[in-house]
């Protein structure tokens, strides 16, 4: 179900684009790719140059491959910017390369934040790899592979997935009610 109409009249400004795909490889490793698209619906000035940028030029266009094993820790990193505003971004693609090692199950928001934050790298990289894992997560079943009586990793981790709801009570009974160590 779509969202409902719109109650006032208004005009598109800005549009993100954002897509993942995976790929399960030969050698039992998995490439997870994203990409970013930012563009104007209307032209716009360039901020402190002359000229117009044209609805639909890319202000950013990035890509990022990630190979993974089937314990999501990255093997390797890929990252190239087709579009950026600024003539500096493209240092921030070196930096990507501390993410080798890097496991994007737990502690991964926090492992780009350490790796890539602030001027180390780029804010829509950071973006998108952060949006990466749940392409990844959604990809490679193994990864949620639990210790035999633990929960899978991704139960209570959202209003579907609660250990008190309906998901859990008809997919896994066996943890109604489950409360993760350390949790009041």
């Amino acid at each position: 179900m779509p969202l409902s109409a719109p109650a006032v009249a208004r005009q598109p400004q800005h549009i993100r684009r954002t897509n993942f795909h995976s790929f399960v490889r030969e050698d039992g490793l998995w490439d997870i790719e994203g990409e970013l698209i930012d563009t104007k619906a209307v032209d716009i000035p360039y901020v402190n140059r002359g000229g117009i940028r044209k609805a639909g030029d890319p202000i950013h266009h990035m890509w990022i491959r990630v190979t993974v094993n089937t314990q999501l820790v990255v093997q390797s990193i890929e990252a190239a910017m087709d579009a950026h505003p600024l003539g500096g971004c493209p240092a921030a693609l070196a930096s990507m390369q501390k993410m080798v090692g890097c496991c994007m199950a737990r502690g991964w928001r926090k492992s780009i934040e350490a790796n890539l934050g602030s001027v180390a790298g780029c804010t829509h990289m950071r973006e998108l790899l952060q949006s990466m894992a749940t392409a990844a997560f959604q990809s490679i079943v193994g990864a949620f592979n639990a210790q035999p009586g633990e929960p899978p990793r991704y139960l209570g981790q959202c209003k579907g997935w609660d250990f008190n709801g309906p998901g859990v009570a008809e997919f896994f009974p066996q943890f109604v009610g489950y409360r993760k160590p350390g949790t009041p």
